[in-house]
Parts: C-alpha cells; structure tokens; sequence
C-alpha cells in the first residue's frame, strides 16, 4: 500500500535561528536501500548539514543518517555525501543566486511525501548576533501582547455574564 502525505524525519530548528530564510525548495534525495530504512524508523540528524553546487549538480553534506541496525555488509557510510534532486532550471537559479555573495543552502527538514524522501533546501543569508537578539525580542514581545489580549478578552467575558 503506497504512503499518502507528508510524514516529518528530520527538522534542523536552529537554522531559522541562524540563517534568515529567502526562498525555500523542495529536492529529492539519492539514497541506498539501508538509508531509506534506517529513515523509515525515523532516524537522522540535520545538524550540521548544508549544501554545495559542484559541477552543475546540488550535493548535500553532513547529514547523519545511522546505520541500519539489521543492515548486513551492504550497510551505508553514515556521513556520505548524497545528491539532490532537483529541475536544471531550479539549480540555475540557485547557482546565480549564490554567486551573488553571502547566501547559503542550508536543509529546513527532511521528510517522507507519498513514500518517497525529500528536503526542504532553503536558501538563505547568515544572520548576525544583534539580528538574532532583535528576533528574540520581538518575538518575546509579541507573546506578551497575546497574553495581555488573551486577558483582556477573559475578563471581558466575566463582566459579561
């Protein structure tokens, strides 16, 4: 029976932390046998993985995908280099675009769609240390005006009753 949405492995949640995030894409993922089984149970680590266009093809680097515990000698190199899938012009486009200075390619998530493995590649700019305190306060802030709303709206509704 053939898998049907999307079904989360992976998520590297610091990246939008670092990184501010211009435009994302969805590739697909070259994988061996053992790789897809040792994703099937769920296991896989974004954490230092990025992406690099060499020679017209878009390679993922520093994914850790685990060796498959029942795998035999046919088991993968856990750190390998793996190829992305993606359209000639989608890799034009981002060859151009990184030429332009100071953008990266950095995978969001990995995941399973209709049963087969792929990335979101976001392509994005480093951020630096004041940018991300500005972020978090603004983020602090505004989950203090929903809290002030979301008490405001309460006690609005016992002077109702």
């Amino acid at each position: 029976m053939k898998e049907k949405g999307r079904k989360v492995i992976a998520q590297n949640r610091k990246a939008r932390h670092d990184y501010t995030i211009l435009d994302t894409y969805e590739a697909g993922v070259a994988l061996l046998g053992t790789e897809v089984k040792s994703l099937r149970l769920g296991r896989a680590s974004l954490v230092d993985a990025f992406a690099t266009v060499d020679d017209g093809e878009v390679w993922l680097r520093g994914l850790h995908i685990p060796e498959y515990t029942q795998g035999s000698w046919t088991n993968h190199e856990p750190r390998r280099t793996r190829k992305l899938l993606l359209h000639r012009g989608e890799i034009e486009r981002l060859i151009g675009k990184i030429r332009e200075g100071g953008l990266t390619l950095v995978p969001l998530s990995l995941y399973f769609s209709d049963g087969k493995v792929k990335c979101e590649l976001a392509l994005a700019k480093g951020k630096k240390s004041y940018d991300k305190r500005t972020d978090l306060a603004k983020r602090d802030a505004q989950r203090d005006i929903a809290r002030a709303m979301g008490r405001a709206v309460k006690g609005r509704a016992r002077e109702m009753r």
